[in-house]
């Protein structure tokens, strides 16, 4: 009886981990959806008109629950503004808000996290946060300019923030020169090949 009983509780732990990563996979196949949908709009869309003609998908990597992140997270509220570089001459303001340390494939890795500190004053943006790197797949599979990741706040005490690599996207710049990229800063390259998310677009 013990054994069955020991069968009928594994069968059930397989079934809902079967069940958490198919959860899993449908919210980036959701996401994936609309960014097309943003994509493919052609009065939001960053894409050339020529290249707005043809589009039917961005490319993506193969979507993977390893790259779903839950980073420890530490505040680092004395940091500076800084003036951060673009891919023109435009210095947005910026703070570094934190700190994310995370292990991955059997490594340690960190993140700087920051604020744009022109979107303080707008209600709907007051709690977002800016992730910006570059990983050993730029320029091979992933847009030479590194990718970006959105964030939230996390609530208040909290030591964890989540990084999801499967959301990681391109700058507007990797799709028409016309835009002002920020370029992720130095100490936010990583020394590993990220799998995740957007991958590079056709030529550029």
């Amino acid at each position: 009886m013990k054994k069955i009983i020991t069968i009928f509780t594994l069968l059930l732990l397989i079934t809902s981990c079967t069940n958490s990563q198919k959860n899993y996979s449908e919210e980036i196949k959701l996401h994936q959806y609309e960014l097309n949908t943003f994509y493919a709009n052609e009065e939001e869309s960053p894409l050339t008109k020529e290249d707005l003609k043809e589009f039917k998908t961005l490319d993506f990597f193969e979507i993977n629950e390893t790259y779903k992140i839950e980073a420890n997270f530490e505040l680092t509220p004395n940091e500076p503004v800084f003036e951060m570089k673009t891919s023109t001459e435009r210095l947005p303001l910026y703070k570094k808000y934190g700190v994310a340390t995370f292990n991955l494939n059997g490594k340690e890795f960190e993140l700087s996290i920051y604020q744009n500190q022109s979107l303080l004053t707008s209600v709907e943006y007051k709690d977002h946060l800016f992730l910006p790197f570059n990983d050993l797949t730029n320029s091979k599979t992933s847009y030479g300019g590194g990718r970006y990741i959105d964030l939230e706040i996390p609530p208040t005490n909290s030591k964890t923030i989540t990084i999801d690599f499967n959301k990681a996207y391109n700058p507007y710049c990797a799709y028409n020169h016309k835009y002002s990229c920020p370029i992720p800063p130095s100490e936010n390259n990583l020394d590993i090949e990220i799998k995740a998310g957007v991958k590079k677009f056709k030529k550029h």
